[in-house]
Order: C-alpha cells, then sequence, then structure tokens
C-alpha cells in the first residue's frame, strides 16, 4: 500500500477553538485527498478551566455531529479533550478515533541536559493521562510542568505577536530555562501557532517539540488498518475528490469572526458555517 495515496475517507476533527488547525495541517500535507471537516467549540473555549464531565460531554455532542457530516474517523485536535474523553469516545463509537498526547517520548529522546519542559493547559497537566505519562519517562529526565492560563485565548483572538503575548511567554517560560530545560513540550494544540514567538523568546538553543506531525501519520495507520475494506463504495468516494480537497469548518461560535481567524491561521479564505443549535 503506497501511504502517499488517498483513499477518499471523511475525516472529523475537533478541538475548544482554532488550535487543532495546527493539527489539521499536517493532516492536509500527510493525507491531501482525504475530506476534511473541522469543528472549532470557540463557543466553549478555553477547555482548560473546563471540568472533565463538561469535556466529555462536549466531546460526545461534537463527534455526533462530525458523524452526521459523515465522518469515518474522528482526530480529537486538543490534549485536554483527549484526557478527558477519547477513552469514553472509543468505547461508544465503533470508529477510529485518534487522539493528541504531549510529546513526552520525543523529547526525553532530544534533550542534552536531562530536564524537559512542558507548556500546557491545566487540564492536561492535572489529568491522569498526563500524569501516567510522568510516571512513564520521569525516571530518565526531569520534566517540568508548566500551565500557560491566557495563551489559548490569545491564539483566539488572533494574538500571535502582541504586546500581552509576549507578556505570557516570556513568564512562562523563564522558570524553565532557569531550570535548565533545553527541550520544550508545546503540549496544546494552540502553541504551534505560537512557535516562531516562544523560540524567539527561549533561544535557537531550546528544542520545541509538538506533536502534529505525529498524530497525522497514527491517523494515516488507522485508516488503511481498519477503513480500507469497510466502505464498499471505496473507488467512487475517491473519484469525487482531488488532491488537496477543500476543507469544511464550524464553529460554536460566532461565524464571522471565526472565518476570519480560521482564514488567517489556515493560510487560505474559507468560510466558517455555525453549528446547528443542538450541537452548540
Amino acid at each position: 500500500m503506497n501511504y502517499s495515496q488517498g483513499i477518499g475517507k471523511t475525516i472529523g476533527v475537533f478541538d475548544s477553538g482554532v488550535g487543532g488547525l495546527s493539527v489539521l495541517q499536517h493532516i492536509r500535507q500527510t493525507l491531501p485527498d482525504e475530506r476534511l471537516i473541522y469543528v472549532a467549540d470557540s463557543g466553549h473555549v478555553p477547555y482548560g478551566d473546563k471540568s472533565s464531565d463538561y469535556i466529555e460531554q462536549r466531546s460526545h455532542t461534537l463527534t455526533r455531529f462530525l458523524l452526521e457530516k459523515g465522518a469515518e474517523a474522528i482526530v480529537i485536535a486538543c490534549n485536554t479533550a483527549t484526557a478527558a474523553a477519547v477513552s469514553s469516545l472509543r468505547s461508544y463509537f465503533d470508529i477510529p478515533i485518534v487522539g493528541m498526547e504531549p510529546a513526552v517520548k520525543p523529547a526525553v529522546a532530544a534533550t542534552r541536559s536531562g530536564v524537559v519542559g512542558v507548556l500546557a493547559t491545566i487540564g492536561t497537566i492535572e489529568s491522569a493521562r498526563f500524569a501516567a505519562l510522568l510516571e512513564r519517562y520521569g525516571e530518565e529526565v526531569e520534566i517540568i510542568t508548566q500551565g500557560c492560563p491566557g495563551l489559548v485565548e490569545q491564539v483566539e483572538n488572533g494574538e500571535l505577536n502582541s504586546k500581552r503575548t509576549r507578556e505570557l511567554i516570556e513568564r512562562f517560560t523563564t522558570p524553565l530555562i532557569a531550570r535548565g530545560v533545553d527541550t520544550l513540550i508545546l503540549g496544546c494544540t494552540h502553541y504551534p501557532f505560537l512557535a516562531p514567538l516562544i523560540q524567539e523568546t527561549v533561544g535557537n538553543n531550546i528544542v520545541l517539540v509538538d506533536t502534529g506531525a505525529a498524530v497525522a501519520r497514527q491517523l494515516q495507520r488507522r485508516l488503511y488498518n481498519e477503513l480500507e475494506d469497510r466502505e464498499e463504495s471505496h473507488s467512487v468516494a475517491r473519484s469525487k475528490l482531488t488532491t488537496s480537497s477543500p476543507a469544511q469548518f464550524f464553529t460554536s461560535g460566532d461565524s464571522a469572526y471565526a472565518s476570519r481567524i480560521i482564514s488567517a491561521l489556515w493560510g487560505d479564505s474559507v468560510i466558517v458555517t455555525q453549528l446547528p443549535s443542538q450541537y452548540r
């Protein structure tokens, strides 16, 4: 099987807001022929300060919407939602569901100083899944976590290089650098959009690690291993698609505002549709 070729599947992707677009970009690069549907749950952003039950409920709601739109696989393009809901979603829905995981393993492999920093939301840092990661790899290196309240909102507002964003990044990274961190995990899908500013702040000697590309590769494997024989109309579906098939975008927030922000981050002009009321 040539993994560079698409198989004509519909992939649903959701995040608390626009951060998951960083993952969607990797999916588009890896699987250019697949139909992509993205939901920014901006009416409920940020997830980081919400309860696990609340996030789980939203995750089920958004998954049902994406299934209604024809999704055959789901990507939870949000670390906090993955921690709160991936197990529940996998037990409830009989489709491939790919989640996010902070890139602790590659960061441990990359560090020279033996000190790894993690920038993440409070919800991710306090989750059981993240605790298990720290337990698995924490004996090999020192892992220092840093909650970053406010950074998600800066990306949601399109403030990728503002004074306020710079101040927040400096506040969150300075203690990590002081403790000898040489590898920094971007533990939220919003943060790759701030990577240039983070790199500028911490210096080029600090390695930044995120998981978008790894998630796209995992999705690719799951599609071929689990879906290629499920759909009889495989060849028909593929024939309707062209390379870089246009993505569809939805939001639970204001659609006009989301259209502006998502167009800027996606790098192309798009129209974002508001979710039907029962899914908002």
